[in-house]
């Protein structure tokens, strides 16, 4: 009997450990499982990032599409849309100095109906109409009125419809902040910002008013923005033969005193993604540089320009690096006179990281016409600018990198 009671007793104790075994244990064991941590995959196993909602991409690479929508605005804030020849790059093309005036022997081949095109050699032109922003300077008024500045040695004013090879040649936008814009006075001045707009030409450096000459230009190419400004140094005058314009009176954007143009420079880098500074300065025919140039180059890099083009000395002077930004001092003429001259453009590339490339594209000015270097007289130009220009280096396509 006590035998049986014991067996008994055995059981009921195995079966009621069975049954905790099953009720609390094994549901323990399942949690545990459910809650422990998970582990991590190996990287060739991570999935792939997912991408932003299409919506949201569009936005972010849409940045001015606002600006583009408002043509008010994009009037009143001199901003302008040029569709990328390349997406997501911007092509920036820039030549030196040019002149229309039929008194000078620079039109004989174009004055009597001839076309652009037989002063400035066709290949110079294409290239001029591929750039999605092309820039140089009109160092000259558009006019039928007004008198030459007396005393002065030269003064350049072009028949109003000359303005035609501007558009046949590919320009988009030219600097008046130059020492002949004024030749003739301000009714001729007053006719050139006119006729400039009409037809369809950027002008930036010259004004009505101080507020109207020192206002940058904006290009929007494929979601950049670009800023032009350009200022004159020329005449080195407390009272120029070119007049300044002042808060109430019309004339050029002088830069002699640059505190102004700095100024502009730094508002027109809270605008834009990357800053153009074309400036008027240097001593003619020579390529040394001068003091005041040494001295303002660092300052409008310091503002916050991206990229600075020279020109007046019309001759050629150096490519140079400061901070990081490429200056070149001189483009000098372009297509401007009679004389022998070699001369050039500078296409800049630039992308969301800046400048993608830099090129000098050696040309002549000879006989009146311009055109392309080629051959040896290419290499004997590069070889100028190499010989004249440090911290730089210029492959044997012109390209420059430093």
């Amino acid at each position: 009997m006590p035998f049986i009671l014991t067996l008994s007793l055995a059981v009921m104790a195995g079966l009621m450990a069975l049954a905790a075994f099953q009720w609390i244990v094994e549901p323990a064991r399942q949690i545990q499982s459910v809650t422990k941590p998970v582990e991590q995959p190996k990287p060739e196993d991570k999935p792939e990032e997912v991408s932003l909602p299409e919506e949201e991409t569009d936005e972010e690479q849409d940045k001015y599409g606002a600006e583009l929508e408002d043509p008010e605005y994009m009037a009143q804030n001199n901003i302008y849309y040029r569709e990328a020849g390349e997406p997501g790059k911007a092509t920036l093309l820039f030549a030196g100095d040019i002149l229309f005036d039929d008194h000078y022997a620079i039109m004989k081949h174009v004055q009597s109906g001839g076309t652009i095109d037989q002063g400035i050699a066709p290949e110079l032109i294409r290239e001029m109409e591929r750039a999605d922003v092309m820039m140089l300077n009109n160092e000259f008024a558009y006019s039928d009125r007004g008198a030459p500045l007396e005393g002065k040695q030269y003064t350049f004013r072009a028949r109003p419809e000359t303005v035609s090879y501007l558009n046949d040649m590919g320009v988009d936008i030219v600097s008046l902040a130059n020492n002949h814009a004024y030749d003739y006075g301000e009714d001729a001045l007053l006719d050139t910002l006119d006729i400039l707009q009409e037809a369809g030409i950027t002008a930036i450096g010259a004004g009505r008013n101080l507020t109207e000459a020192r206002r940058p230009a904006y290009y929007i190419v494929d979601d950049l923005k670009i800023g032009f400004v350009t200022a004159t140094q020329i005449e080195r005058l407390d009272n120029p033969d070119t007049r300044g314009a002042t808060d109430v009176s019309s004339g050029v954007f002088r830069c002699w005193d640059g505190e102004n143009l700095l100024e502009t420079i730094r508002e027109t880098k809270k605008n834009c993604d990357f800053v153009v500074v074309y400036v008027h300065w240097g001593t003619e025919n020579v390529d040394t540089l001068d003091w005041a140039q040494l001295k303002q180059a660092p300052e409008v890099i310091a503002a916050g320009a991206d990229l600075v083009i020279g020109d007046h000395p019309h001759c050629l002077q150096p490519i140079g690096v400061i901070q990081g930004v490429p200056v070149i001092y001189s483009l000098g003429n372009f297509w401007f006179n009679s004389k022998t001259l070699d001369t050039g453009m500078i296409k800049v590339v630039i992308d969301q990281d800046g400048i993608a490339s830099y090129q000098f594209i050696p040309c002549l000015q000879s006989g009146c016409k311009t055109s392309l270097a080629e051959g040896e007289e290419k290499k004997r130009v590069l070889d100028y600018m190499r010989s004249i220009s440090e911290g730089v280096q210029i492959d044997e396509d012109g390209y420059v990198t430093w």
